[in-house]
């Protein structure tokens, strides 16, 4: 797919606002001394360290990368807050849940994938046919993140009251052990565990997150690396945001590069790849109110313990100097 097609997932607004950059990314190097800054960078199921590497954005970095790979968000932001890491990738409401608990960290940009990546896995051989058949189920997903809020909003959009089904806090590999040993009686899951699970383990999908979640995924940073490391943060996004875009018209490269780094099978990033099309998005006023639309109901849902003024949890410093720069 050319990245001039009518039909590609990147507006105007985004391509105006955040990829109109001139300044070049040799031109930012300039800004760094290469032996002195290090970025640690945690990564989940090599993703973000597999699309620079292909796409050839990993070439000439002025700073030095330490990747660190996670199952999930939880353990990312984990270590973020304990000064770990200095930046992050994960999902927008794992990131609020251990923001709103004051921790010292900011989304700085994300992308957007396909909502319906987001999905409600059963057994093969299940009784489940919908969602409306969740009432008095036995369900699991990771708590305070996107898991929890599938599971809540599709008993909410099926009219069973929470109350009536079990949630079982478990991440994304206990989980699953738990679907296929017959434990729990459905999975609230993102992409590429849905591929795998219906590609390998002959799971079904009875729900997914179209019409109820944004599916943003934010690039987070910790207040320290904003303050010391800024000029190599926003390099990693600049050249993260501009290796997304090289994925779209590439997605088989991409999955053949991520098999190899993860030992993940390649038909099963193949297909989460193609289904979740993710793209860069910058943090505007537009992201800002679907995230905090979507956090207010979490907090309805009890997964937020307060409410929170999203626009205070984000930095827009880093997509308005990409702006300016043009």
């Amino acid at each position: 797919m050319s990245l001039n097609s009518s039909d590609h997932p990147i507006t105007r607004r985004l391509a105006a606002s955040l990829f109109a950059a001139a300044v070049t990314l040799s031109t930012a190097a300039a800004s760094f001394a290469a032996d002195n800054v290090v970025l640690r960078v945690g990564d989940q199921k090599g993703g973000n360290r597999s699309l620079l590497e292909i796409s050839g954005y990993a070439k000439d970095l002025p700073y030095r990368i330490e990747w660190s790979e996670f199952p999930a968000a939880a353990p990312i932001l984990e270590a973020l807050n304990a000064g770990a890491l200095d930046v992050g990738y994960t999902g927008d409401l794992s990131f609020l849940s251990v923001y709103a608990a004051g921790a010292p960290i900011k989304a700085i940009g994300g992308t957007r994938s396909d909502a319906k990546t987001q999905a409600i896995l059963v057994r093969e051989d299940s009784p489940i046919k919908s969602a409306a058949d969740l009432k008095g189920k036995r369900l699991a997903g990771t708590r305070g993140g996107w898991g929890q809020f599938l599971i809540d909003a599709t008993l909410e959009k099926a009219q069973i009251k929470l109350e009536d089904a079990t949630f079982a806090p478990l991440g994304p590999v206990d989980a699953k052990v738990a679907l296929v040993a017959g434990s729990i009686d459905a999975w609230a899951v993102w992409e590429p565990y849905v591929s795998f699970a219906t590609l390998k383990d002959k799971a079904r999908v009875i729900a997914d997150g179209d019409g109820v979640t944004p599916t943003i995924t934010f690039i987070v940073a910790s207040d320290n690396a904003i303050a010391t490391k800024r000029a190599a943060v926003q390099d990693l996004l600049q050249r993260l945001n501009k290796a997304r875009l090289w994925s779209l018209d590439h997605i088989a490269e991409y999955a053949k590069s991520t098999a190899g780094l993860t030992k993940l099978p390649e038909d099963v990033l193949l297909s989460a790849y193609t289904a979740q099309r993710t793209s860069p998005i910058p943090i505007d006023e537009v992201v800002i109110k679907e995230v905090q639309q979507a956090s207010d109901r979490a907090t309805r849902y009890g997964i937020l313990p307060k409410t929170l003024d999203v626009g205070k949890a984000v930095d827009r410093s880093f997509t308005a100097a990409a702006a300016g720069s043009n």
